[in-house]
């Protein structure tokens, strides 16, 4: 490896952060069973791994995982709508997210993209980053707290907080109130556990296209999350209410060309919804994982720090030092492409067709899923290994784009991938400079994945601030 800003790489002993241990297909579903949490990344066997397409075991619809970049390129931009968003996909979130733009296809699809297109100019970065700062800098108050006092806390819910007061910020241009937003991480933690729509035998035995009724507890936690973002939204509603130039504002605004209508109250929550929960929770879900892998690995600490101080030296971090970060950068896309928030990416298959030559029935459900594609030997080297410098310039990532899918692909790309780099880049340049992290039980910390990759307990820590 070549070295990098910040000092030399370290190459041997190259860390394995948690992760199962791929088995043949009959032993990974025994295990799935066996510890019955509905882990989906347990039920992965080892095939899929060192496969460009793999055949999921023995189902009744039939599931195929693809590996293959070109193949989930061909799926994801689906110029044909053969492969729309998977009905078990789609009936988990509607709770959630109703009709919005992450669940809908075709026409329904086309018309919201359009209607809140304007709102996506709001994501510009420079405009952001102003409200990025406050968030991070009132946020270090209270991790000073932790520190002053040597009291634990949960990683993920630190991560989430943050995360949320800065896409509130960005959204309603108003900051989080922190227990409002340690309710949306449980509630949120509550439906992903219990949603009906990722049980393993539904998988297994459920059929094509069959609806599927969630728990009371589930859609109760739904409506919690609704509830938060329909009561943020309610004063901007109000007849006569001053128009504020932000993205709720332009969603507010927004009209369908052919009707003139707007959005419903209700189709609002939807959309504003999706702009809160997918700005916040896939990023915090990320620098989670990023500050865990980090208090293992003392020597990048050691690295990013170097390199902090040499772009920044000991004054605030502007948006311009962020976007010199490179080890910094790495470090978040290794992460990224460790954890994918998005472990699996379902579609279905409208109607009999064919991928790579293999005959794919109608209903049959195909899997794209990041983890695997990230971690497939035939398309990663040290796959399983945190190695960030694969992500500096000139390494082998820059030939491997098409098979780093944690922002998508196609048409559905995500619109704030540049958002959630240069905001996860000043999160962990100005925490890592600033505090040590010290996790309980590193030992113990392993992902699961239902809706998205997270630990399977939340990973309790200390925080020490550097003198």
């Amino acid at each position: 490896m070549d070295g990098a800003a910040g000092g030399k790489p370290v190459t041997a002993d190259l860390y394995r952060p948690p992760a199962p241990v791929p088995m043949s297909p009959l032993r990974s579903l025994l295990r799935v069973m066996r510890e019955g949490d509905g882990n989906l990344l347990s039920l992965v066997p080892k095939a899929a791994y060192r496969e460009r397409i793999t055949q999921l075991g023995y189902s009744r619809r039939s599931i195929v995982l693809i590996n293959d970049p070109q193949c989930v390129r061909d799926v994801m931009t689906d110029p044909l709508e053969i492969f729309p968003k998977n009905d078990l996909f789609v009936g988990a979130l509607e709770p959630l997210v109703g009709d919005s733009i992450f669940v809908s296809s075709g026409e329904t699809w086309r018309r919201q993209r359009r209607m809140i297109d304007p709102a996506f100019s709001h994501m510009r970065i420079n405009l952001a980053f102003p409200a990025m700062t406050e968030a991070v800098s009132e946020y270090q108050q209270i991790l000073d707290q932790h520190a002053d006092s040597g009291e634990t806390f949960s990683l993920d819910v630190a991560m989430s907080q943050l995360t949320a007061d800065v896409i509130c910020r960005t959204i309603f241009s108003r900051s989080l109130q922190s227990e409002r937003a340690k309710d949306v991480f449980q509630a949120f933690t509550e439906f992903e556990r219990a949603v009906a729509s990722v049980e393993i035998r539904r998988l297994i035995f459920g059929k094509a296209f069959e609806h599927v009724d969630q728990p009371d507890h589930v859609l109760a936690a739904c409506q919690r999350i609704r509830g938060h973002i329909s009561e943020m939204l309610a004063p901007r509603l109000i007849p006569g209410a001053e128009a504020v130039d932000d993205i709720v504002g332009a969603v507010i605004a927004a009209r369908d060309v052919e009707s003139g209508q707007g959005f419903s109250r209700e189709e609002l929550v939807d959309q504003i919804g999706v702009f809160f929960l997918a700005g916040h929770e896939t990023t915090a879900s990320v620098l989670t994982w990023a500050f865990f892998i980090l208090s293992q690995q003392p020597e990048t600490v050691a690295r990013l720090r170097q390199e902090i101080a040499k772009v920044a030296g000991d004054g605030p971090l502007c948006f311009e030092h962020v976007k010199k970060l490179a080890l910094v950068r790495s470090v978040f896309r290794e992460a990224l492409r460790l954890y994918p928030p998005i472990t699996f990416i379902p579609r279905v298959a409208a109607e009999t067709t064919r991928i790579a030559g293999r005959r794919i029935k109608r209903g049959a459900m195909i899997m794209i899923s990041p983890w695997t594609t990230h971690r497939n030997a035939l398309l990663w080297e040290q796959a399983d290994r945190f190695v960030p410098d694969r992500f500096m310039s000139g390494s082998e990532a820059a030939e491997k784009s098409n098979a780093f899918l944690a922002f998508g692909l196609g048409p559905r790309v995500c619109i704030g991938a540049a958002f959630a780099t240069i905001e996860s880049g000043l999160i962990l340049a100005s925490l890592i400079r600033r505090y040590d992290f010290e996790p309980e039980n590193p030992d113990k910390v392993r992902p699961v994945a239902r809706l998205t990759t997270r630990p399977a307990e939340q990973i309790v820590c200390r925080v020490r601030r550097l003198s």
